[in-house]
């Protein structure tokens, strides 16, 4: 067997990681658009519906981090280094888990009015994940390395506006929430809300990082 044949049998086991992690993306897109809908929704039997979704996306998300991990041990041959592997999954991760923590928060503590700011931080989640999304996908075929840079850039713009809107918010319910329970509350979703935006910028950093490494 030559060598050029070793190669084929190795190098078709290394494109897993590409798969695994558009549909970690995938997910992540259908989370952000069902918390979104969730915050603006009016029906309680309706949030909830949602948040059981939301929930169930999230363990969707765990068996495919699992899945990258699992593949990380098995395989010697990986698209790129192991540990920029590594970060990017737990990464992603996070912002699963910051999203699922923030829908949870919400119902748990039966926020049934969420202040404005919250339906404005899931709005920037939405988008952040969405350039997530173009920027793995991206990762494939190494291409189109600007629009990966573009995704990144965009990302690092929504965290930014994230951080106003959240310092904004807070600002706001201590000046005008006469409730110290409710402010408590609702200063907690929000912090979950803008953490998220924080692992989409972390995970935006790790693209970076690849890109440059092998561009």
């Amino acid at each position: 067997m030559n060598f050029n044949s070793v190669i084929k049998i190795f190098l078709p086991k290394d494109r897993v990681f590409y798969q695994l992690f558009e549909q970690v993306t995938d997910v992540l897109v259908q989370m952000g658009l069902l918390l979104q809908e969730a915050v603006d929704a009016t029906a309680g039997d309706k949030r909830s519906e949602l948040f059981k979704q939301i929930e169930h996306l999230e363990h969707v998300n765990d068996d495919l981090t699992h899945k990258i991990f699992v593949e990380l041990g098995q395989n010697f041959i990986t698209p790129f280094d192991r540990e920029d592997i590594h970060y990017l999954a737990s990464t992603l991760d996070d912002v699963a888990d910051f999203i699922h923590g923030a829908a949870k928060r919400l119902q748990l503590y039966k926020i049934t009015q969420p202040h404005y700011s919250i339906s404005k931080l899931a709005g920037l989640i939405c988008e952040a994940v969405a350039e997530l999304k173009k920027g793995v996908h991206e990762l494939r075929n190494m291409k189109n390395l600007r629009n990966i840079t573009d995704a990144c850039v965009r990302i690092n713009s929504l965290e930014n506006h994230a951080d106003d809107v959240y310092d904004s918010a807070v600002a706001d319910l201590f000046e005008n929430e006469r409730d110290a329970v409710t402010v408590i509350k609702k200063r907690e979703i929000l912090q979950s809300l803008e953490t998220a935006t924080d692992k989409c910028e972390d995970a935006a950093n790790v693209l970076e990082s690849i890109i440059i490494k092998y561009a």
